[in-house]
């Protein structure tokens, strides 16, 4: 099973948050079901950026399959941490 690599924005809220949901959607329609969420470049996430991946990540394990966050920063981690999340994805 080969894991798709997607790159999440420096900026990872409302606008970018929306366009990312909808690839996801369209990718798991077309049967994709692992992934790997490339957060080098993400320095800041809001709610609703924390809403669409938990929200994808129910639909990847409803499938079985894969969802891994990578690269992520000491300043969304504490994003992860605060609301626990860290506790739920597979981060590394």
């Amino acid at each position: 099973m080969s894991e798709l690599n997607i790159e999440i924005p420096e900026n990872f809220a409302v606008d970018e948050a929306d366009e990312l949901r909808k690839k996801l959607d369209y990718l798991l329609d077309k049967n994709e079901k692992s992934f790997v969420l490339d957060f080098s470049k993400c320095t800041f996430i809001d709610s609703t950026g924390l809403g669409v991946l938990v929200s994808a990540y129910k639909k990847c394990k409803n499938v079985n399959g894969t969802f891994k966050l990578h690269s992520v920063n000491d300043q969304v981690m504490k994003i992860f941490k605060m609301t626990r999340l860290d506790k739920v994805f597979d981060i590394e």
